[in-house]
């Protein structure tokens, strides 16, 4: 177990070593134990975390607030245009104001080329750990969720599993291309094959790649790219099948849309699901799209552990406050 964590910030997933992450899911597993069964657990008693949010949000918002109440502090949320940002508020500003005000600041900013550096310059200026709850490129949070529901259905050795880490068409907007980044950050570290399944327009970001490829190489898993959803399914024993936008060849909302729209066969459905193995999980972040991303047989399937997935970013949340803001 690693005991290094007071202060730090967590912005991208490889900001914490494969020792790291495994000391957080422990801990995450201790607080899920203990709010189970009802034993108290006020680590972060009088700590107050900022929640600064550019972008809209349900599980979020709502597990954090619900986390920090948990460990025996308070959450504040604040919506972006709520406040002075947008008349000069600036990053260093918010950093070290909000630094001296806070016990942790947390910050959702996915708009793309801005998110990312604005969460980073705000943790320069700041004397307390930034968490990022997502931005363009990365989000950490919920591929840590994801990760400790892989390991309490499949077990704590992934080394040769098969995961599939699939685009999949929704109609609703261009989503950001930050799950499945640090999906094949994160997962590659712990030895699963990866598949990572998109239309040639879907491309991610080139050093997230070749990040993901050394990774692979060095826990000694799999990491292929192929175009076929069908023939990525067969034989996996763990379907992540979401939509993101076509990011990397155009950011004009219309042109993606019209590019978004040529692959509405891109749904997982029980034929697909049927490719996988029989005891195959299905993941989703949610929100989904349903009946356009994923049929409700398959979210609402035996085979679907989402409700699962989204209460563990309660527990893996809890812990990475625990860790670093005491």
């Amino acid at each position: 177990m690693q005991t290094g964590l007071r202060g730090r910030d967590l912005i991208g997933d490889l900001d914490f070593s494969r020792e790291e992450i495994e000391t957080i899911i422990d801990v995450a597993f201790d607080l899920k134990r203990k709010r189970a069964l009802g034993e108290p657990h006020a680590y972060l008693r009088d700590k107050v975390l900022a929640m600064l949010f550019f972008f809209a949000s349900t599980r979020t918002r709502g597990s954090f607030e619900a986390g920090m109440a948990q460990l025996g502090g308070h959450a504040a949320f604040i919506e972006s245009r709520t406040t002075q940002i947008s008349h000069g508020d600036t990053e260093k500003e918010m950093g070290d104001i909000f630094g001296r005000y806070f016990d942790g600041i947390a910050i959702r900013h996915v708009d793309w080329g801005v998110g990312n550096r604005y969460i980073n310059l705000v943790a320069e200026a700041s004397r307390v750990p930034v968490l990022n709850m997502q931005c363009e490129i990365y989000h950490p949070f919920q591929i840590l969720a994801d990760l400790m529901t892989v390991m309490e259905k499949k077990g704590g050795n992934l080394r040769g599993r098969k995961m599939v880490v699939s685009w999949a068409y929704a109609s609703s907007y261009l989503k950001p291309i930050s799950v499945p980044q640090s999906l094949i950050l994160q997962m590659t570290r712990f030895g699963l094959d990866i598949v990572l399944a998109h239309p040639p327009e879907f491309k991610l970001t080139p050093e997230i790649m070749d990040q993901a490829r050394d990774q692979a190489r060095k826990e000694g898993g799999g990491f292929e790219v192929m175009d076929d959803m069908e023939a990525a399914f067969k034989g996996a024993d763990i379907v992540y099948a979401k939509s993101w936008g076509p990011l990397l060849t155009t950011t004009d909302s219309d042109e993606g849309k019209r590019i978004q729209d040529k692959y509405k066969d891109w749904i997982t459905d029980e034929r697909k699901m049927k490719l996988a193995r029989e005891d195959a999980i299905y993941m989703h972040p949610l929100p989904a799209d349903r009946n356009i991303e994923v049929t409700d047989e398959v979210i609402d399937g035996p085979n679907s552990v989402v409700f699962d997935e989204a209460e563990n970013r309660l527990h893996v949340q809890k812990a990475v406050m625990a860790l670093t803001m005491c």
